[in-house]
């Protein structure tokens, strides 16, 4: 990227924005305080919504978990993204473990098994999920499935529950 060094250089973009395009979504408190914004998934699981791009079909959320053993067995059609913020996790099906700090590529069709290690109190992960997560049992056989609009009715129904009303989720809908 180049620096501009003109006089305009300061000046903020003087025509108008596309007239469809969709505001941007600005969190600044992403790792909320209020508990009330972590929607629950599993005992000791939660998620917090950043981004649920509908027309596109990911969604973007950090995932808390407050527990250790077995997650979830799940695959995944698509990419997903994983950048660790707290704590560490690994997978059974692999030797590496992402620790805080670290990033996560996991390719299409990758099935595993997620865990979280006896001695991690809290692990958080910002998640990027492109498509579903498809839960199977060891052998492949579907037990379940999570898309971005199993997650908008968990966000809905949560939100309405802890008062902050079902359309809280309209804030990270896309």
């Amino acid at each position: 990227m180049a620096v501009a060094k003109d006089e305009n250089a300061r000046m903020p973009y003087q025509l108008e924005m596309p007239r469809d395009a969709l505001p941007e979504i600005v969190i600044p408190d992403a790792i909320p305080e209020d508990d009330r914004l972590w929607v629950p998934q599993a005992e000791n699981v939660w998620f917090r919504p950043l981004c649920l791009n509908r027309s596109q079909g990911y969604w973007m959320n950090l995932l808390k978990v407050r527990k250790a053993g077995v997650l979830s067995r799940h695959r995944h059609p698509n990419t997903v993204h994983g950048f660790v913020l707290k704590g560490r996790w690994r997978y059974l099906e692999h030797d590496w473990e992402a620790r805080e700090g670290g990033y996560v590529f996991e390719p299409p069709g990758e099935t595993h098994t997620l865990v979280v290690p006896e001695d991690v109190e809290e692990m958080i992960t910002f998640f990027q999920v492109n498509g579903i997560m498809y839960y199977v049992d060891p052998w492949g056989n579907h037990l379940g499935y999570e898309d971005v609009f199993t997650k908008i009715d968990m966000c809905r129904a949560h939100f309405e529950k802890v008062g902050l009303g079902a359309d809280y989720v309209d804030h990270f809908i896309r």
